[in-house]
This record gives structure tokens, sequence and C-alpha cells, in this order.
């Protein structure tokens, strides 16, 4: 993955030569002290973060320059996220910076502890924000598949790896669980990205119709065919073919197929040309082919050629945390188009509903029911009614743990209930969870749970730096 871009407006050289000692190569880091090549480089290089010294030259203590270079950034860009940097005399000028849109205020002089980890942070909600639906690359799309377990990290791992390289693929799950988003995010990531990525369902075309949908076939090659028809491996030609319950191919296109994976040719139905293509072939079932193998259904060389590099996704109700997870995703893009209702998040009931329920539907199920509660909701939380769902639902499955995986997925779901319920408010979930907010925090970057935090609540990420500044003023 190629370094995030962090747009430094800063006129001392010595915080300069710092900032690029601890920020990179983490960081690609542009940097300038003149406002206007800093609005230049904000709408030709786009950056994830624009780090902002609010007491820019002729007028350093008044912050004028800063302040009105924040204005122009958040108007130009307004999704850019923007940390401020200031003096401790530049109080009034931070907080008309956080009005203004800023994220985050650096107090000079900073940690570099501090600082790496609001520079992630914010870098890193940045490619959140993106992810529904704002400009980011095709290529970053990995991160559409929201999962936080050790199974879909083992997941995103094998995707990662898969991508760079042109071997055929064979995707293994239940119904639901993500199979194509999964062969979207292996084209995404290969050499193949900029060619048609084109999905056909086996299972969901007659046996008659299937080989002439995939091969094409040639003008009068039966009767109908009044034409020349090009299929859908030539469609994916430069790209990638996904073939959705593959396991239900009859077992002459088996061989078809087979032979086309062997030596990338094939002739078109009632053709008598071969042609050959280069196309990358992606296979997902949900079905054990293993079993089909010993009744004769499913050849056992495709079997092998199909499975070079194999990826199974686990079912929802093995991915623990991950559950709430999506279900906060979900729900954040569904009340996009609420018809402008106000929905702030789960009841009590709905997170344990969510957390209980054995979703055999799986991501799918999940899916829709939060589209349809968001919909059908008559208050700003979404009750086990509106999903659907009802508090005695069945309880989820863990597979057996040792006592210190057990305490730590024990403290894990704990957490994202927490802050799930009170809506990512920290103090809220720490007092309830009977720790300190410190401690909460802590726990939350160990699980790795920001992404969840800030999907229940963004403005929870407001200016944490802020806000314990005007802590110790209280205090």
């Amino acid at each position: 993955m190629t370094a995030r871009k962090v747009l430094v407006v800063e006129d001392d050289k010595g915080i300069q030569t710092l900032l690029k000692a601890v920020l990179e190569p983490e960081f690609e880091l542009l940097v300038t002290s003149d406002p206007d090549k800093a609005l230049r480089l904000l709408k030709s290089e786009m950056p994830d973060l624009v780090l902002l010294n609010l007491g820019l030259p002729p007028s350093p203590q008044d912050h004028k320059i800063g302040i009105q270079l924040l204005r122009k950034v958040r108007g130009a860009t307004p999704r850019t996220r923007v940390i401020v940097c200031t003096g401790l005399s530049g109080y009034e000028a931070a907080s008309h910076a956080i009005s203004l849109g800023a994220r985050d205020v650096i107090y000079k002089p900073f940690s570099v502890e501090a600082l790496q980890a609001a520079v992630r942070r914010e870098s890193w909600i940045a490619r959140i924000d993106r992810l529904q639906g704002l400009d980011v690359p095709k290529e970053e799309f990995l991160e559409e598949m929201v999962g936080t377990s050790p199974a879909m990290r083992r997941v995103f791992e094998m995707i990662r790896k898969v991508g760079t390289t042109d071997m055929p693929v064979l995707i293994t799950g239940e119904t639901g669980t993500g199979k194509e988003l999964a062969a979207k995010a292996i084209h995404e990531r290969s050499r193949r990205k900029k060619g048609p990525f084109v999905p056909i369902n086996c299972g969901a075309i007659p046996e008659t119709l299937l080989e002439s949908e995939l091969y094409g076939h040639e003008r009068g090659a039966f009767t109908g065919a009044l034409q020349l028809k090009k299929g859908k491996f030539e469609a994916a030609e430069g790209g990638t073919l996904f073939l959705d319950e593959v396991g239900d191919l009859l077992p002459s296109l088996q061989v078809k197929l087979l032979r086309f994976l062997q030596e990338g040719t094939f002739e078109r139905v009632g053709g008598q040309q071969t042609l050959r293509l280069d196309l990358r072939v992606i296979a997902a079932t949900n079905v054990d082919l293993q079993d089909a193998i010993a009744k004769n259904a499913f050849r056992e060389d495709l079997y092998y050629r199909l499975g070079m590099l194999h990826i199974h996704l686990p079912p929802l109700r093995e991915r623990g945390e991950d559950t709430l997870l999506m279900a906060t995703t979900f729900l954040k893009r569904a009340a996009a188009f609420s018809a402008g209702k106000r929905i702030r998040g789960y009841t009590r009931e709905a997170v344990e509903t969510i957390q209980s329920y054995h979703w055999p539907g799986n991501v799918r199920e999940l899916s829709n029911r939060v589209r349809r509660a968001a919909v059908m909701a008559e208050s700003p939380e979404i009750t086990p009614q509106d999903l659907g769902l009802t508090c005695e639902a069945s309880p989820s499955v863990h597979s057996l743990d040792s006592l210190r995986a057990a305490h730590r997925r024990i403290e894990m779901e704990l957490i994202i209930k927490a802050m799930s319920v009170h809506h990512g408010n920290l103090s809220r979930a720490a007092k309830e969870l009977e720790v300190s907010r410190s401690t909460l925090y802590r726990k939350i970057n160990e699980f790795r749970l920001e992404q969840f935090v800030y999907l229940t609540n963004p403005a929870h990420y407001t200016a944490p730096s802020l806000v314990k500044s005007l802590e110790g003023h209280t205090q």
C-alpha cells in the first residue's frame, strides 16, 4: 500500500526536519510554508490530511494567516481532515479552528508520540470516510469488507497476497458471506484492475443457456441464434471473470472450463475457430466441493486447478466482534437514505440481540435487516422490533478458547457493546465499564476498535487533544 499523503504547512525549519524524521516513511510529506502553494498542493496532490501551523508569518502571533488558510482548505475540500498546531498562547485561536472544522489540536512543544498518534488516527479515519462513497481510489476498496476479527484479518491478508498473482482463486463460504466482494477486492489489487470485472452466477442461468452465456455462440449455432454473440469470457478479456456458484456447472462445462484454465483457449458454441484470451478466473461456491467430488458431481482435476489459491470466508456467527461493527457500518450507510430521519444508533436491547442472534443469512441478512430497520424505525434508535428480531434469539457460538483468548474476547465484546449503547461517548462507556477514560482509550487502541468507535459517533474524535487541554484548565 502506498504511503498516506500529509500536507504540512509549517515555517519553522526545525519542526519541518522533526516531522520528516518521525513521520517518514510511514507518510509521504508535502512540506511548504507558503499558503498559496499549500492550496495548489491540496488540489493537485489530494492529501489525506493537512497538518497546519496556525502561527504563520507575517502575523504568527494573531494566527490570522493560519485561520484564513484553514477557511480556504475547508472551502476547497470540505472532507479533508485538518490537524492544527499552535503554541499554548494560541488557545483561543485553536478553539476558533475547531469551530471551523479542524479535527484536532497539537500544542507546541508537542510530544512525538501524541503527534504520531493523531496523524495516524486522522489519516486512518480519512480512509474510512472515503469508503462511504467518497473519492477513494478503487485499489483501496478492500476495506469495503468490514472486519477486525482474527478470521477476517487472515482473509484480508490472503486477498492482499493473491491479488499480486494471476493464478485462479477459489473462494468458499456460506451464502451471504461476501464472496463477490472478496473477488472484487482481489481484482482491485491485481494488475488487471483497469480491466473489466465480469460476474456471472452459474446457478441462476438455465443449463441450456449457460454455455452460450459463458462462451458465446456463432450465428446459426441453434434455433434462435440469429447473429454472433460474445460470451462472458470474451467480455472479461484483460480483466477478471468471476464464476459464482461454480459447483453448479454441468460436467460438460466443467471440462470446457478446465481446458481454458490449462490452455487459455475455447470455442464458441457452434464455432470451429479456437480463441485465446488473457483473463483471470475467480470462482466461488457455497457447496462442499470435496463432497461433490466423492459423489462424482464435480471433477477432481478442476477442483485442484481452481483451488490452487483457496480463500474461505467464515460465517458471521464465527466472526465475534465484527457483527456489531458491520451493523454500525450498515446503519450509517442506510441512515443517509432514510428520508430525512435522524437515526443515532441502536438501543441496548438491539445491541444484545444483534450479538446473540446466529445470523443464518450471514452478512447479506444483516445488511438487509439494517436497511429495513432504517426505513421502519419510528424513533432515533433502532430496536429489535425494527430489525425484525427478538431478544430471545439463538445464542451465538464461540469456539473453545484458551483462558487468555476468552478474557480478551469478552473484554472486546463488552467495550463494543458499551460504545454502541452510548453512541461512542467515551466517558459514559468508561463509567458503565467501571474503568477510567484513559484505560478505555488504551483498550480501544489495543483491540484496534478505532473504526468502530468512529462509526458509532464521528464527533467523538473531533479534538481529543483540545478536550484534554480543557480538562487540564478545569482542574
